[in-house]
């Protein structure tokens, strides 16, 4: 009889740790290259890792995008690129903002920025340090891609750290999962 409730207790026990680890999971692999979009003239789109857009130095091949309209101020630009629930890729909706960041940093070598990267509550906090510096790491990329220098950026991650908007909805947490661009 003992023996047998020792059995049932252990399949029990064994049975939650499994379900508290499934629960923990997700599908987004933090270890991969975060997507890149190229166009190319015709019109078609394809995504392929930062790895397979750049030389063998790991430099950008792509061309610098030149904003017509004169002089673009970095104190005039927004600061806050938004992501998806549990993702690092970075939306068409941001491109005018990271373009016009990289005019900047081209136009001006010296100039230093920090992205920040932020999560939601949601998930551990090695889970979101981890997310927090690919979504840092996939904004400074894609100013990279666009004519801003390596030496120009820095990605930290502070997760879940720093919310923006204190609340439990998707409202708030929408508005903490997000990457600022700071000048340093």
């Amino acid at each position: 009889m003992m023996h047998a409730l020792r059995t049932t207790t252990l399949c029990a026990a064994v049975a939650a740790v499994a379900a508290l680890l499934a629960g923990c999971g997700s599908s987004v692999k933090l270890d991969d290259q975060a997507p890149v979009e190229s166009r190319t003239g015709s019109g078609t789109t394809s995504t392929t890792p930062r790895a397979a857009a750049t030389g063998p130095s790991g430099s950008s091949s792509v061309t610098p995008v030149t904003i017509p309209g004169g002089t673009v101020s970095a104190a005039n630009l927004g600061r806050l690129v938004y992501f998806d629930f549990d993702s690092f890729t970075v939306k068409e909706d941001f491109r005018p903002l990271i373009e016009s960041h990289a005019k900047v940093l081209a136009t001006n070598k010296g100039k230093r920025m920090t992205i920040e990267g932020h999560t939601d509550e949601r998930g551990g906090r090695e889970y979101n340090l981890a997310l927090g510096q690919k979504r840092a790491e996939a904004v400074a990329k894609s100013l990279a891609l666009l004519g801003a220098t390596d030496a120009q950026l820095e990605a930290v991650s502070f997760g879940k750290e720093r919310p923006v908007v204190e609340g439990h909805d998707e409202s708030s947490w929408a508005k903490n999962r997000r990457a600022e661009l700071k000048d340093r």
